[in-house]
């Protein structure tokens, strides 16, 4: 009976703070899969192993969470100021889509390692010693990366003491800056609050009206408060991902968040956009044991924030929502800053199911609309194994 050959594929597999994904350049790729489309599509999720009725992704690279069940292509930049172009493909565990409408923030910590090391930046812009500036523009959001990647002896330092909370072992420590991260796509208008409000009272059938925050930075997220929705803020995965009716219900506030941002037209479109907005409930600070068995006390942290991903609760903070916080929380009046006291800051430090994260951002008002500038945070990155990928010929 005939058969198609498995072809391989120059990829890296690699963490970026607490995710995991297949690195590739764009230029490696079958020639059918280095355009946006079907094949490519195809290809990526044959890569992570989806679709996968089984939700385990055993056939493929993924491990069967939103975490890492992830996609990079990266090329040289064109475009004036930047130095890489930096594609993020989140693909489904069990449907047969990869979602291209947002950014991943945690891999974004492993892209300059990438580019540096695999010839898309220019070396001479490398310091042997000391720490490269890498500008990446992130073609998911249009929006511009500057990340800090420390180098010693001509590589790329992977190893370190930097600790990250949701990341078993230390690394070395790679600083992101979010540049003027507000979205300007997704129907958002280039407005930080799409709706004009920084809280808004948002309808949800089957789950009432919730006050909500509504923000486009780093990635357009849904803030509600955690008492309005029957939870204390200190929950771990284990109390939301077995709860099917919690799910559901989170996914209408998701759905509904969407429609009133203008991220969707319909209800039916937020089925198949997945990964974008996100949906996050904040409380004010309390003390907990996170899932490592580490106790966070109340002192420790800002505020509480717990924030699920592609249906689930994150086991951690994803990178892109960490900026939205950051921003909201520099923001008076919306729900994140109420959470952590009130009032003008420009850092905060946010209690979540693996632990504690800092991010800074400045916000200012011009014009009557609130605008941010950068917002920053520390992650870290390793290449776990690189060599080559395989998938059979005939999958895309």
């Amino acid at each position: 009976m005939p058969h198609s050959a498995q072809i391989k594929i120059p990829a890296t597999y690699m963490r970026g703070g607490t995710s995991k994904g297949v690195f590739f350049r764009l230029q490696d790729l079958p020639e059918a899969a280095q355009v946006p489309g079907k094949a490519r599509d195809a290809l990526l999720l044959r890569v992570i192993g989806s679709p996968d009725p089984y939700g385990k992704q055993i056939d493929g690279m993924g491990a069967a969470t939103s975490s890492t069940s992830k996609t990079v292509i990266l090329s040289k930049s064109s475009r004036p100021g930047h130095d890489v172009d930096y594609l993020f493909g989140q693909v489904s565990i069990d449907q047969p889509f990869v979602d291209w409408s947002g950014n991943c923030g945690n891999l974004s910590a492993a892209v300059g390692p990438f580019a540096i090391s695999n010839g898309l930046v220019d070396a001479a812009r490398v310091p042997r010693d000391g720490v490269a500036v890498v500008r990446i523009w992130q073609a998911n959001i249009g929006k511009t990366i500057v990340a800090h990647v420390p180098m010693t002896d001509g590589a790329v330092q992977e190893t370190g003491e930097f600790e990250l909370d949701g990341v078993t072992f230390p690394a070395a420590e790679v600083q992101l800056e979010f540049m003027d991260p507000a979205a300007e796509e997704d129907g958002a208008g280039g407005a930080m609050f799409p709706t004009g409000n920084v809280v808004d009272a948002l309808e949800v059938p089957g789950v009432g009206t919730l006050q909500a925050t509504m923000i486009n930075a780093g990635i357009p997220t849904v803030f509600v408060n955690a008492d309005a929705i029957g939870y204390t803020g200190t929950e771990l995965q284990d109390a939301i991902n077995g709860d099917a009716a919690a799910l559901a219900r989170f996914e209408a506030i998701r759905a509904h968040g969407a429609l009133r941002m203008g991220l969707i037209r319909t209800l039916d479109e937020a089925a198949s956009r997945q990964h974008t907005p996100k949906v996050a409930f904040v409380a004010k600070p309390a003390g907990y044991t996170a899932s490592s068995g580490k106790a966070v006390t109340a002192g420790d942290i800002d505020l509480l924030v717990r924030a699920l991903s592609m249906g689930k609760l994150h086991h951690a903070m994803m990178g892109t929502a960490a900026v939205a916080i950051g921003t909201a929380a520099a923001t008076p009046g919306t729900l994140v800053n109420l959470a952590a006291g009130g009032g003008a800051r420009e850092a905060v430090r946010f209690g979540h199911p693996s632990g504690t994260l800092r991010v800074g951002a400045q916000a200012q008002q011009v014009e009557g609309e609130w605008q941010v500038t950068k917002a920053v945070m520390s992650r870290s990155a390793r290449v776990l194994m690189e060599g080559w990928v395989r998938v059979p010929g005939d999958a895309f």
